[in-house]
């Protein structure tokens, strides 16, 4: 290719490949044209609804946290089911937490706590499946993620990507399954605990001035004038669309402040704590707020077959201060009614605690937060029997969780798409909106 300007090197080449290394996307867990793709829009079979959460943060504990533990304790337990700490009282009467959610019991009329979730994957990789799809494994089938339909069915607003995941994706299962790629979830390249935190790539890169990238862009729209004049082509105009989607999205200065951490007061920063957990959830609060429909993310390792003790003890307190601070700062903004937190993890822990201090994987029962998004404050679904082993009333299986969230989101959970071998598959199969757990309207 001949040199097209004079000046910078770095300016005297331009072709397409070159517009698609302008800084956004390489590393973060899709592609630019995926993402361009998506920001087009999704196409609908029918309207969306109106949901009462504008925007979901799932929190996801991986490894599978002791339910007796945290949400669920058995203090008049035997001592080999008790565990190695006691509870404490909540704001609500009658209810207790494990000792080390001392911060979540003082505002536990802020949410709902299922104590009767319930599958049957005893494994980490069926359990985190379950957990982020709704769906059991099949070999048949690679299903999408929660994150993934919502990204499909409601698109992207105020240039943001509509699902993004912190600080990188945490899974297989996090991804789009059977539709497409430009469905997948948006991820940091770097963790928000990090002194020197920001998004890879969303910035220009090093030594592209804002001018330069004008000119680039004067160029590209030249060139695109030129094969349209020649071939006529209706693929030019969609890729035309899609670099439009792309130039916004590196040029929105709204966009860029979303991830803007630093832009976030010391103050608010260590009542979140400056912890992994602290900062995720602040940072999650920030992208809601900006536009972005669905954040996951990660806190803590929650896999304790040895020492429970010391592995409760470092882990969940950072979690339990952050968890705190987000519904409080959710609250104080006005955000809370529109926006719907999860928290889950793959499964639960053993009734019994085993030889070497710790607790192995338990599927049967196991608790899941909520809060914000139409969801009941102050308010306990179902129960785990005396030993926190079986669900003792009101059992939730994985398909009526992910039903509720589409349904507050304003997703139908019965709608059928399209698989890759043109079979029709629902969203969320068999699962029924949770209808006690939803705050009455008035």
């Amino acid at each position: 290719m001949k040199p097209c300007c004079p000046g910078n090197p770095l300016d005297r080449y331009a072709s397409r490949r070159e517009f698609l290394y302008v800084g956004l996307l390489g590393g973060l867990g899709m592609t630019l044209p995926g993402f361009l793709q998506q920001a087009l829009g999704a196409q609908k079979d029918y309207p969306l609804r109106e949901g009462v959460a504008k925007g979901i943060i799932h929190i996801f504990l991986p490894g599978g946290i002791a339910h007796q533990e945290s949400f669920d304790p058995k203090p008049f337990a035997p001592a080999e089911y008790r565990g190695p700490f006691g509870a404490i009282d909540t704001k609500l009467k009658g209810v207790q937490f494990g000792q080390h959610m001392k911060d979540l019991a003082q505002i536990a009329d802020k949410f709902t706590v299922i104590r009767s979730m319930s599958h049957g994957e005893a494994a980490h990789e069926r359990g985190t499946h379950n957990m982020f799809t709704g769906y059991r494994p099949s070999p048949a089938v690679e299903y999408p993620s929660i994150g993934s339909i919502i990204s499909h069915e409601m698109g992207p607003q105020n240039n943001l990507p509509p699902y993004v995941c912190v600080p990188s994706v945490p899974n297989e299962f996090a991804n789009s399954g059977f539709l497409s790629s430009a469905y997948g979830p948006f991820a940091l390249g770097s963790d928000p605990a990090q002194g020197n935190f920001q998004v890879r790539d969303l910035s220009l890169p090093k030594g592209v001035t804002d001018e330069r990238f004008a000119r680039r862009r004067s160029l590209l729209e030249t060139v695109d004038h030129h094969f349209r004049t020649l071939e006529k082509s209706d693929a030019l105009d969609s890729m035309d669309a899609f670099y439009q989607h792309a130039y916004k999205l590196i040029s929105s200065q709204q966009a860029r402040e979303a991830f803007n951490l630093a832009a976030e007061p010391d103050a608010l920063k260590d009542e979140y704590g400056r912890t992994q957990a602290g900062q995720r959830m602040l940072l999650a609060r920030r992208l809601i707020e900006g536009g972005v429909r669905f954040v996951s993310l990660t806190a803590g390792g929650w896999d304790h077959h040895d020492n429970l003790k010391a592995g409760i003890e470092k882990e969940l307190p950072p979690v339990d201060k952050a968890l705190a601070t987000l519904i409080r700062d959710l609250e104080r903004r006005g955000m809370l009614d529109s926006t719907l937190v999860v928290v889950t993890s793959e499964f639960g822990r053993t009734p019994k605690v085993n030889p070497t201090g710790g607790r192995d994987h338990w599927p049967r029962v196991f608790s899941v937060m909520m809060a914000g998004g139409g969801v009941n404050q102050g308010y306990v679904h179902g129960a785990s029997d005396a030993l926190g082993g079986e669900p003792e009333q009101d059992m939730v299986t994985v398909s009526d969780l992910a039903t509720t969230m589409y349904n507050q989101i304003g997703i139908t959970a019965d709608k059928e798409l399209m698989s890759p071998g043109n079979r029709p598959i629902e969203i969320c199969d068999g699962g029924k909106v949770l209808d006690s757990i939803l705050a009455k309207k008035a």
